[in-house]
């Protein structure tokens, strides 16, 4: 299925997410190879959007086709055309209405025909009775026939565990190669055991904890927020520490800097006079509106992250209080908003949190100076 390409439409405002794969509609006596585009609110663009039962419709009149005749000539808008010569096609209309199906659940992250017959199939391991074979096997049969072997994710054995238990005992049923294999007990024993060891190994996996640790925080992101404190900063700031505006002069050569924003934009800019009244500012808003008016360094955009890293660095190193607020935050993910700047900062959606980013790797570092070890 064609989940990972992504796509959508507006609809009164709201993005709805889509995807899509490729298919043969038939206009006229012509053949043309596009793209079925499927929407989670259960629409699919055919050249005219329709509900499913009205794909379904379409399929069934031919609009929408799964083969092509022999010697028919099929074209692709704005890249070619061609005549069919020994064509093979692996789809029935029935197989591609499932698969549409299936993509909208998938869509939506509700469970597809795949998940309700692996659903089904514990229920029936869990319990073994006729009854709740017989659900399974319809759970199984309701999978697209072109996606079945892919149900258990196992390329050796394709579904043929699966549908030993669904068809149950004197069944026959048939092997990826054509062949065909009587379900006798001791294919059971051996299905049975099969589903025992997947279980097995999907716990072990589940319980399994990574030698290295999570992969994304496990507590809540903070958001260290923009601020204005009419009668000045507190005392204690609290987490409002990590903000380049908060007043923590540093040293950087032989010249202190009343915050790392001052710091940034005097480096920023060519002419010494600019830097000494950017340095000079009494706000940082003022220091910013300095640097906007004066000529930067050619490469700045090139080196800006390298230089931010390093005032970074001297504030947390020249404030050991500030560094052990910066370590409090423990692992979690930080998200900087910088109202002036998408690329260090980040609103919802919106921007790049190079900040944000930059104060987890000092955090990290700091950290790391605390091991006992020789790095």
């Amino acid at each position: 299925m064609a989940i990972h390409n992504a796509t959508w439409r507006d609809v009164d405002g709201e993005r709805i997410v889509g995807t899509w794969r490729p298919a043969f509609i038939r206009n006229g006596g012509s053949y043309f190879l596009t793209d079925l585009l499927i929407y989670a609110d259960g629409m699919v663009d055919c050249w005219g959007l329709e509900t499913l039962e009205g794909f379904a419709d379409k399929l069934a009149s031919k609009w929408v086709v799964t083969d092509v005749p022999e010697g028919t000539r099929v074209s692709a808008h704005h890249l070619g055309s061609w005549k069919a010569a020994e064509p093979h096609f692996y789809l029935t209309p029935e197989m591609l209405l499932g698969e549409v199906r299936d993509t909208v659940d998938d869509l939506n992250h509700r469970p597809n025909s795949t998940a309700r017959c692996l659903a089904a199939l514990d229920i029936f391991l869990a319990e073994p009775t006729e009854p709740n074979r017989a659900a399974a096997r319809e759970a199984y049969e309701a999978i697209p026939e072109h996606l079945r072997h892919y149900a258990l994710g196992d390329m050796d054995n394709k579904d043929h565990p699966l549908k030993a238990l669904v068809y149950g005992p004197g069944s026959q049923i048939e092997l990826w190669n054509g062949e065909a294999l009587d379900v006798t007990e001791e294919t059971l024993a051996w299905a049975l055991e099969y589903f025992a060891k997947r279980e097995q190994a999907r716990q072990d996996y589940a319980d399994k904890k990574p030698a290295d640790g999570p992969t994304e925080p496990v507590e809540t992101s903070i958001v260290i927020e923009e601020r204005v404190f009419p009668r000045g900063w507190p005392e204690d700031p609290g987490k409002m520490a990590l903000r380049n505006e908060c007043p923590a002069p540093i040293l950087i050569g032989d010249r202190t800097y009343p915050t790392v924003t001052h710091a940034y934009w005097a480096l920023a800019v060519t002419d010494e006079q600019r830097r000494a009244e950017i340095r000079a500012a009494d706000r940082t808003y003022d220091a910013r509106k300095i640097a906007e008016d004066s000529a930067r360094h050619e490469n700045w955009p090139q080196a800006r992250v390298a230089i931010m890293t390093r005032l970074l660095r001297a504030k947390f190193q020249q404030h050991p209080d500030y560094a052990e607020i910066l370590l409090a935050t423990g692992a979690t993910r930080l998200i900087y908003h910088e109202g002036g700047s998408s690329f260090w900062g980040q609103h919802g959606r919106d921007g790049r949190n190079w900040m944000g980013r930059l104060l987890e790797l000092v955090r990290s570092e700091l950290a790391a100076g605390r091991l006992d070890m020789p790095i």
